[in-house]
């Protein structure tokens, strides 16, 4: 848990709230957050399925790994800490897109449980959407479009998840989605099953 340092401090609640924003919407707000290997497919399927809601009139974003860290973590790396730390902070972003009444897609590796636990204890009952890219670490390999895996084998890149760090899969996800053994678009169509079925989204 990281430690509170500034001081004097209290929320101020506005007067528009999450129930104003969702019913002006259409739609209620959750994060659904994509976990897995590199090159599971998180962001792929992120994309698709963003577009597919963003059809249907629902307000969506993607918070990408690569895309927060050109910016608001441009300043964390990949050691334990950085990684803790970086979860942590997209993890709060998340929570106030939710707030704020958008379907926040988020694909991180995000590998160790005990980050994503804290990530959903922050969140209301429901708002936390786990979803876990399952992919085996060959054939994330096999896809490897950026070259990573090579990299790491040849130890030129360290602390890389899979190869020379852990991943620690979820035990209890809301989804767990076999990208090795389905398209993108039915996992995109999984996922927005789930969020029909509970509600959060309108049905076609």
């Amino acid at each position: 848990m990281t430690e509170q340092k500034a001081t004097n401090i209290v929320w101020h609640q506005g007067s528009v709230t999450r129930a104003d924003r969702e019913k002006i919407n259409g739609h209620k707000a959750c994060t659904v957050w994509l976990t897995g290997l590199s090159g599971s497919g998180k962001s792929t399927i992120a994309v698709d399925l963003e577009k597919r809601l963003w059809e249907r009139g629902v307000k969506t974003y993607i918070l990408d790994g690569d895309n927060i860290r050109h910016g608001l973590n441009k300043n964390l790396g990949f050691s334990p800490e950085d990684r803790t730390e970086n979860i942590r902070r997209i993890g709060e972003v998340a929570k106030l897109f939710t707030d704020a009444g958008v379907v926040a897609l988020t694909a991180f590796i995000s590998p160790y449980r005990a980050d994503r636990d804290q990530v959903r204890k922050i969140m209301g009952d429901g708002d936390f959407v786990e979803v876990h890219v399952d992919c085996p670490v060959e054939v994330c390999e096999q896809r490897d479009v950026k070259g990573l895996y090579k990299k790491a084998r040849a130890g030129e890149i360290k602390e890389f998840t899979g190869i020379s760090a852990p991943y620690e899969a979820p035990t209890k996800p809301e989804l767990t989605i076999n990208t090795a053994g389905q398209t993108v678009a039915e996992s995109s169509q999984q996922i927005l099953a789930y969020l029909e079925q509970k509600g959060i989204v309108p049905r076609a």
